[in-house]
């Protein structure tokens, strides 16, 4: 089983819109049974708040639902899955903080398997949710290509 986790700054915007679109690409796609996908935040300051309502609208208006309620990643977290994906390199930053620099393999830009490696622009800030899903769904179809890749599925 491949173990993805994605990771932005509180986990009620990129990160979850992230693991809703992930689930629902390879539950559309066929391979669900070979995907254990969570999120996190390397913050807990929205620990216990569920998904932002304009990022749980913009992910309705595409036809994906789904609730999710925020945590924090830890050092154990990141230890226990295969890809840590972060939306932007600030939340890179912060997991080498967290783990003392272990673990740097595993963690990776979601948007760096695309053809135009970027970070996820922060909705909350922009209130662009469109772009952050566009960006999502961008980076999350290019991760599922390349595991379909790599693990022949």
């Amino acid at each position: 089983m491949i173990s993805v986790a994605f990771v932005c700054l509180g986990n009620i915007c990129r990160s979850p819109m992230a693991e809703l679109i992930f689930k629902d690409m390879v539950e559309r796609g066929g391979v669900a049974e070979h995907f254990r996908i969570d999120s996190f935040g390397t913050s807990d300051e929205e620990e216990g708040n569920s998904v932002y309502p304009l990022a749980a609208r913009t992910l309705a208006a595409h036809g994906i639902v789904g609730s999710h309620v925020a945590k924090k990643m830890t050092c154990a977290d990141v230890e226990n899955f295969d890809y840590v994906l972060v939306m932007e390199e600030k939340n890179r930053s912060r997991l080498i903080l967290t783990t003392n620099g272990r673990y740097y393999d595993k963690m990776k830009r979601l948007c760096d398997y695309t053809d135009s490696p970027r970070d996820v622009v922060d909705p909350w800030y922009t209130r662009d949710f469109e772009r952050a899903y566009k960006d999502i769904y961008d980076g999350c179809a290019a991760f599922l290509r390349e595991m379909r890749r790599i693990y022949n599925i």
